[in-house]
């Protein structure tokens, strides 16, 4: 009985994910009150910021120049399939009209209800949305204070033996849940963050929160930190996942060698939460970007790991992504308009890595991404006899596999050149990513 639970949990996960694991490519958007200070999402935590200090951004919180219409475009442009939106971080502020508190975008002088603007705009531009919730609340006054490894008040002597109704705060929680399930329609993906320590499972009745989450969107997915964390993925990676270990796992800020599976070998879906410079949240003096080239291929190594990509930005307290985020988007976008079939849809190929950059494959289609300028002929290993036809992904022009004479004792693996004729590979006519659509016989 426990094991045809446990399938069934599986099943439904994997029906559940489908869309998903389709898509590959999301934005990350976190955007709240933090960005006001403009130190990153942790400002109150790192600073250790009392909530009489913090509090009074939210008078200069004015969302000014915030229009969800341009960022879905921005998203669109790019071609990211999926968006999520911090509802809720850390700091207990809510970028949504919740009944539960006053601590809320509504009661900030832009007086706007700033998630169901997202939803909005997202979904006319047929991208599926997401929202992010923590599962921390620093503002709370039933949240731990003192001594917990995160609040930022963990070591200010005065609120040493305070008392806290944890059950309190958890229905509080359980509350803002619903609400955002009931309030704002159809949602296709929640991210809860973050577990630690013993704050985690039953800590946050798990069972009971995933029922209702459950029982009010069904076909939601959702990430794996009710349960794990970026350190810890949680019974997602064995046989029998809890019914809160989530449908995808969520490593940050780095890419799994060999992607992920469970302890059976089976891959699961996961995805590769990145910022785009340092921070998750608007930072004013963080210049650290990735290049374009950069994120291209690691999309392209988490693709290839069967794996997805969701890539962070983080706007400014007037509501605008900074100009070079978009900037680099934009050529990422480029890139994926080219692209993109080798993106969508595909997962690992069942041919080793080769030296020169990697494989993606959807079915008889294995897309040869090529990174490296090669000295002479690109190698397809082991492809001899394998190859019925092959283009370059960015115009669709053919490529021919080469004899050349100087290949005839690797005759077990497959050639070809970029050139006319049989000439050398350098430069690539793409440095950052050439791809070429290998169709197999």
């Amino acid at each position: 009985m426990v094991i045809n639970m446990q399938n069934q949990l599986v099943d439904a996960r994997n029906k559940r994910t489908e869309w998903y694991l389709d898509a590959r490519f999301g934005m990350f958007i976190h955007w709240g009150l933090y960005a006001v200070p403009a130190r990153g999402e942790w400002v109150r935590s790192h600073e250790r910021i009392p909530k009489e200090e913090y509090d009074v951004f939210m008078d200069e919180f004015e969302a000014s120049n915030y229009d969800p219409k341009e960022w879905a475009k921005v998203a669109k442009n790019t071609g990211m399939k999926y968006a999520v939106l911090t509802a809720k971080h850390h700091d207990g502020f809510c970028l949504f009209d919740s009944r539960y508190t006053d601590f809320k975008s509504t009661n900030a002088p832009c007086r706007r209800d700033l998630v169901a603007e997202f939803v909005e705009a997202f979904r006319a531009e047929g991208i599926k949305v997401g929202l992010y919730f923590s599962l921390i609340d620093w503002r709370h006054e039933d949240y731990p204070h003192y001594g917990d490894k995160h609040h930022p008040m963990r070591d200010n002597d005065a609120f040493n033996g305070k008392q806290h109704d944890f059950d309190r705060y958890l229905k509080y929680m359980h509350n803002q849940v619903r609400e955002l399930l009931t309030n704002y329609g159809h949602i296709d993906l929640m991210w809860f963050d973050f577990s630690y320590n013993d704050m985690k499972c039953e800590k946050w009745k798990a069972t009971e929160l995933m029922t209702m989450v459950r029982e009010l969107q069904p076909h939601i997915i959702t990430d794996n930190r009710l349960e794990g964390s970026a350190e810890d993925s949680g019974s997602i990676r064995t046989p029998n996942p809890t019914i809160y270990a989530g449908d995808f796992a969520s490593p940050e800020q780095m890419i799994p060698p060999g992607g992920l599976v469970d302890s059976e070998g089976t891959p699961i879906p996961w995805e590769a939460c990145i910022t785009l410079n340092n921070n998750w949240g608007y930072h004013a003096r963080d210049n650290h970007y990735k290049s374009a080239g950069m994120v291209i291929r690691t999309l392209v190594e988490c693709v290839s790991k069967n794996g997805n990509l969701i890539l962070n930005v983080g706007p400014d307290a007037t509501g605008r992504i900074p100009e070079e985020s978009v900037k680099i988007l934009a050529e990422v976008g480029a890139w994926m308009k080219d692209n993109s079939d080798s993106i969508y849809g595909c997962g690992m190929s069942g041919y080793p890595k080769p030296e020169w950059g990697r494989y993606t494959q959807k079915g008889n289609r294995l897309y040869a991404h090529v990174m490296e300028p090669q000295v002479g002929a690109v190698c397809l290993e082991r492809l001899a006899g394998k190859v019925k036809a092959m283009r370059l992904c960015r115009d669709r022009s053919e490529i021919k596999e080469t004899f050349y004479w100087n290949l005839e004792e690797y005759n077990e693996n497959a050639f070809f050149f970029f050139g006319a004729g049989d000439v050398d590979c350098y430069p690539l006519p793409d440095e950052r990513d050439t791809v070429v659509e290998v169709e197999l016989i």
